[in-house]
């Protein structure tokens, strides 16, 4: 008798965390995974991207989260953590790779390998225009435009720049061109520093093109070339006895020799490389790319990153070559990194798409190229010890306002992390909680949070707090994140008191807590019935307004985001003589749309909200189909 094949089953996932209701469709979802390539996208309990990872067959790759047992920490919590997924099926491989960075690279999911600093990094752009500009830009669009970058250092990105505009006459105006209306040449003219593309007959569109090609070889680093190509226009000039545009030319050659006689890396080889290294420690990383052209060292970039510790050096140099080249308009010859990447072949895939002559990806062993890796790795090493230094020296160091509240607050430690709660509702519908969270008296939005009310019914801004602090504390336990050194409430002795509670409940008695009231800005300590006296000119004040403010304007976006839903689709949309900015008066007035139904003729009335003939349909309306 053949046995009955034996189900996949999956370890049960704690529904503690994140409910049966949750967990259940979580599971339909892994039991219809498909067998193609493409990209899954892993999500928490509040719908926030966690991971983004790709997958040659989707579901083998999927359930193997879930299937075995996880020997890292870091692995266990992003599956403790997952309470949805979402799943992108491509064509290959190729297009799952560049889909999973593009995806990486919007939502900064807290479990893939990011820069660490949300910044947008300055590119220098040749737009798509008849006489193109060059511009310094922080975003990369699909304009048909040329990017180079990016530049990690701006003060040596706008030398560069000013270089360019030295070297060659290229326009910075914002003029269209060319256009209908008739436009006079500027000083830039009179000077030139441009050929005059705004008045017809002074440069064509094929003169000013090569012009732009030298800036395009500039760019690319091939300085000699452009030498080169210098050179043999001055001599063209010459012969037909420009002698007055020669010597512009020659002005121009003497400025990229100045630039040709920097200190030469290899004399001998004359191809373009990156030499990629990096430095790590804990979850900080820092990766240095040394670029040589034609034999020149033409700029060091170092961008800072954070990954797990556990994570492998193969994963961390594929997410950043995908980050780093993804807009480049130019390639090296060669690239140098200290090891291949977990998808070598799929690499080179990448490469050759995006470039005419994709680069060739090495790992040197010995010799001078050897030397180049161990010279990026140092700078590497070097400037990691910085941030760590910096970051170090920002934790013995606090500000005088974080001072001044320790001492104000009667505090044991310094408070340099403070999360302060907010609820926000108006007649208790769509009541909401917002937890923000500030580090050395700075905003830090990652860690903000947001809560829906869900267990408290009516106007019960206690019950709510107590929830809200419930479930925060709740989360960060879960997560393993450090508890805040100040736990600030928006509100007075009442709110305070309610959010004591609820951290007696989790065993939590010692989490230091304050209360700031808006009315007269007293601020409450746990166990004291008055207020104490901090001067209102005191900057320990000012910094608990300012983050009691922030923990406001959170709770009030998200509660009115939540109301706007509602506005947008409603039952009053179906009645005649309503339009958007009645509705939201009568939402507004009343409170929701379920009191606007129960209100009487007389109360539509006496809101004032809307005529007597609208009121009268509101009534007749909602009373009909009732």
């Amino acid at each position: 008798m053949k046995s009955k094949p034996r189900k996949n089953k999956m370890p049960r996932i704690d529904i503690g965390s994140i409910g049966p209701k949750i967990e259940i469709e979580l599971r339909t979802k892994l039991n219809n995974l498909p067998d193609s390539t493409g990209v899954y996208i892993f999500k928490n309990a509040e719908g926030k991207v966690i991971y983004v990872g790709k997958a040659k067959n989707l579901k083998n790759r999927v359930k193997s989260y879930f299937s075995q047992a996880h020997e890292h920490p870091r692995t266990a919590r992003l599956v403790q953590s997952i309470a949805d997924l979402e799943i992108l099926s491509t064509d290959n491989e190729l297009e799952a790779l560049i889909l999973e960075s593009n995806l990486i690279k919007e939502y900064q999911p807290r479990y893939n390998v990011n820069l660490k600093d949300d910044k947008r990094f300055p590119y220098i752009k040749i737009t798509n225009e008849v006489y193109p500009r060059v511009l310094v830009v922080r975003r990369v669009t699909d304009d048909k435009a040329r990017y180079y970058g990016p530049y990690t250092n701006v003060k040596s990105m706008r030398n560069t720049l000013k270089m360019i505009r030295k070297i060659f006459p290229v326009r910075s105006c914002n003029l269209v061109i060319p256009s209908s209306k008739k436009y006079r040449v500027c000083l830039d003219f009179h000077i030139g520093r441009c050929p005059g593309c705004c008045e017809p007959g002074l440069t064509s569109p094929e003169e000013y093109a090569e012009i732009i090609s030298g800036v395009v070889l500039f760019l690319s680093g091939k300085t000699e070339e452009v030498a080169k190509l210098l050179k043999s226009k001055m001599a063209a000039l010459s012969e037909s006895l420009e002698y007055e545009k020669a010597a512009q030319v020659r002005d121009q050659l003497k400025a990229i020799d100045s630039i040709i006689q920097r200190q030469k890396v290899d004399q001998a080889d004359f191809s373009s490389r990156d030499i990629i290294a990096m430095d790590r420690s804990g979850e900080d990383i820092c990766i240095v790319v040394l670029q040589i052209r034609q034999g020149v060292m033409i700029g060091r970039q170092h961008f800072y990153l954070s990954a797990a510790a556990e994570t492998r050096v193969e994963e961390i140099i594929q997410s950043f070559l995908l980050r780093y080249y993804a807009a480049s308009a130019y390639f090296p010859d060669q690239i140098y990194i200290p090891e291949f990447p977990d998808d070598c072949e799929l690499m080179h895939a990448w490469f050759a798409k995006k470039a005419e002559n994709p680069p060739r990806i090495l790992k040197p062993q010995k010799g001078p190229k050897h030397r180049l890796m161990e010279l990026a790795e140092k700078n590497a090493r070097l400037l990691l010890g910085e941030l760590i230094a910096q970051k170090s020296a920002s934790r013995k160091r606090p500000n005088a306002a974080l001072l001044s509240l320790q001492r104000d607050l009667y505090l044991k430690n310094v408070p340099y992390a403070i999360a302060a709660c907010d609820i926000s509702n108006l007649g208790g519908s769509d009541a909401v909680g917002s937890v923000v969270f500030f580090s050395d008296g700075k905003p830090l939005k990652k860690r903000y949070r947001r809560f829906k009310i869900n267990t408290v019914e009516g106007q019960d801004d206690f019950s709510m707090m107590g929830e809200v602090v419930t479930r925060y504390f709740n989360k960060l336990a879960e997560n393993e994140e450090d508890y805040p050194d100040l736990f600030l409430i928006d509100g007075g002795k009442g709110q305070l008191n309610a959010a004591m509670s609820a951290l007696r409940e989790l065993g939590l008695d010692s989490q230091p807590c304050a209360a700031i009231a808006k009315r007269f800005e007293e601020v409450y300590l746990p166990g004291k019935g008055t207020p104490i006296g901090i001067p209102r000119t005191s900057s320990a004040l000012k910094l608990l307004q300012m983050i009691r403010d922030e923990a406001h304007r959170f709770a009030l976006n998200y509660h009115r985001n939540l109301r706007g839903r509602k506005i947008k689709s409603s039952e009053l949309d179906a009645i005649s003589g309503i339009g958007e900015k009645r509705k939201i008066a009568l939402l507004t007035t009343f409170g929701s749309l379920e009191k606007i139904k129960a209100a009487r003729l007389q109360d539509l009335l006496a809101s004032r909200v809307v005529p007597r003939s609208i009121a009268a349909k509101i009534y007749n309306h909602f009373h009909e189909t009732s």
